[in-house]
């Protein structure tokens, strides 16, 4: 499968702790990914993708480690999926994914740190990476985000070799955040992006670029801006670049061509062939 697709789906369920509900839905997110985005790459199918799972409740480690053995792969892409609540250190330099049994002390140094997995990317042995966020993040941990300047939170969604896709949306825990839109809920990334991918995109060629999604994926997904923008209240969009080599199946051209053909008539004469008798009426 050295000229595949390597798909690392992680959905990871924070816990009972009501500070990082926003990741309630994770795992259906991660599932929903897992389970249409294979068979929508369009020159490799659901036979030429790798998918690796993680366990929602599984630790960092075994994460991390789902995502350098897929990069450990020689081939041409390497996607990978983070969905859940995202969390800054505490001087908000740095991220991590949200893993269970954490604490509000301890939720940064337990989680998966985003740098850790940007570098598995960026070391893998495939020719280009695309890393899938559906995510959200607490008061602090937007606050990290929307900072300017290096070293700072916000410069890891412009890391260039590790194009990004997806949204990152405010979360308060709480009964504040009963009305949030979730990773993996209604309105969220994971959802968008698998709706289009199984409806498609009408009008569009059969063989479309994550840029050639966005649009669509974006009228799906709740409250989004375009990461950079300014006056975005609720949520980051961040918009795949131009120029990338992955490409996904448009069923929408599929049905369009389809829709072309004659088909009633040929069924008709099939209908009619089958319930026809094989011997001739006797005299």
């Amino acid at each position: 499968m050295a000229g595949g697709v390597d798909l690392v789906v992680i959905g990871a369920d924070g816990g009972p702790d009501r500070a990082f509900g926003g990741a309630g839905l994770a795992p259906d997110g991660a599932r929903l990914l897992a389970e249409v985005l294979p068979g929508m790459c369009f020159d490799t199918g659901a036979a030429g993708c790798r998918v690796t799972a993680a366990a929602p409740d599984a630790d960092a480690n075994a994460m991390l480690t789902a995502v350098r053995d897929a990069a450990q792969h020689p081939g041409r892409w390497l996607v990978v999926c983070l969905v859940g609540q995202l969390a800054a250190d505490p001087r908000g330099r740095r991220l991590a994914l949200v893993t269970g049994g954490s604490t509000p002390d301890n939720a940064y140094r337990r989680g998966l740190a985003w740098d850790w997995v940007v570098s598995a990317m960026v070391h893998g042995d495939q020719e280009e990476a695309l890393l899938l966020v559906d995510a959200v993040a607490d008061r602090d941990t937007w606050t990290a985000l929307e900072r300017g300047g290096e070293d700072s939170a916000g410069e890891l969604l412009n890391y260039s070799r590790v194009p990004l896709w997806g949204r990152i949306g405010r979360y308060a825990p709480g009964r504040r955040g009963r009305d949030a839109v979730l990773p993996g809920g209604e309105g969220s990334f994971s959802r968008a992006l698998t709706t289009v991918l199984r409806q498609g995109v009408p009008g569009a060629p059969a063989a479309v670029s994550p840029l050639d999604l966005q649009p669509a994926v974006a009228a799906l997904t709740d409250g989004g801006e375009s990461a950079g923008s300014s006056g975005a209240p609720g949520a980051r969009l961040l918009v795949p670049p131009q120029g990338g080599r992955l490409l996904m199946r448009n069923r929408a051209a599929v049905r369009g061509a389809l829709a072309g053909l004659s088909l009633s008539e040929e069924l008709l004469a099939v209908l009619w062939r089958e319930s026809a008798p094989t011997e001739p009426p006797s005299a």
